[in-house]
């Protein structure tokens, strides 16, 4: 039997990020979860408050991203590290997720003047830190999507990472600024640039929906609908429409994808929706086996 792998996800404990967790510990990975809260609350990331069987299997560590010393340690030996922490509202998501904001103001301040810029990540001096944002209302695009990103493959780059992967997105939508999904390009570009030692991956998922939060379920029909009218007009609605009218998959289909990718040497680069869907169906197999 090969040794076991060694996977840190930053944002373990979210939505997609707890999946990946899982998917990895049914191979028999060593997993480490880091963010800022520890273990996820249960009951925003499946359908029951009460952690799942597999989660004492994970380390769920406490650090902060833009903190470097409170986590390095964490990637020596390491052989994968994926940043699954971007952000789709600038706000509060957890709370728009849980009912305590409205989307309404998620959007108002998504399509507000952009909040500024951090320093580059690529220019921080040995123990400086990014100054992290210390509320809700100071998460950004430039910061969640881009600098968080390049910032911890600048780490695991340091500390003789093999693989880096990154948590992107299919496409933009109309309902969202354009600072979104060009701040996900942004980082995909610095990281393959200036990191050419390890092997990265920019996963590029659409939608993602699972019955553990019910408001996914009839968007990702629409969504499914919208691609299957993309599809008989010869796909002239993505140029504009972008992930509304991209097939939506199954957060656990990506997971698994996820951590089939981190296994297979030859995938590198930009992975778009029909590749996850091989991907996940390649590990799917298997488990058959």
């Amino acid at each position: 039997m090969s040794a076991s792998k060694r996977l840190i996800v930053c944002g373990g404990n979210g939505f997609l990020g707890s999946r990946i967790c899982k998917a990895a510990v049914s191979r028999g990975w060593d997993v480490t979860s880091i963010s800022r809260s520890g273990e996820p609350q249960w009951q925003h990331v499946t359908s029951s408050p009460s952690p799942p069987e597999w989660a004492h299997r994970v380390s769920w560590e406490r650090a902060d991203v833009f903190r470097p010393a409170q986590y390095v340690s964490l990637l020596q030996g390491a052989d994968y590290v994926i940043h699954s922490m971007g952000i789709l509202l600038e706000a509060d998501y957890k709370g728009v997720i849980s009912g305590k904001e409205s989307p309404f103001s998620g959007l108002a301040k998504a399509f507000s003047a952009s909040k500024g810029h951090t320093p580059n990540p690529l220019q921080r001096k040995e123990g400086d830190e990014l100054k992290p944002p210390s509320s809700a209302n100071q998460l950004t695009y430039e910061m969640m999507n881009r600098d968080s990103a390049i910032l911890l493959a600048k780490e695991s780059d340091k500390a003789k990472v093999g693989t880096f992967g990154y948590i992107s997105a299919a496409a933009g939508a109309p309902v969202l600024p354009s600072r979104y999904i060009t701040t996900k390009r942004e980082a995909e570009q610095v990281i393959a640039d200036e990191f050419p030692k390890m092997r990265s991956i920019f996963f590029r998922p659409p939608f993602m929906f699972d019955s553990s939060r019910p408001f996914t379920v009839p968007l990702a029909a629409a969504t499914a609908a919208g691609s299957l009218v993309n599809g008989l007009t010869g796909g002239v609605l993505g140029g504009f429409l972008g992930a509304a009218v991209t097939k939506p998959l199954k957060a656990d289909l990506v997971a698994d994808a996820v951590v089939e990718a981190l296994h297979d040497e030859s995938v590198k680069g930009a992975v778009e929706v029909p590749q996850l869907e091989e991907l996940a169906s390649k590990s799917w197999r298997k488990t058959m086996l």
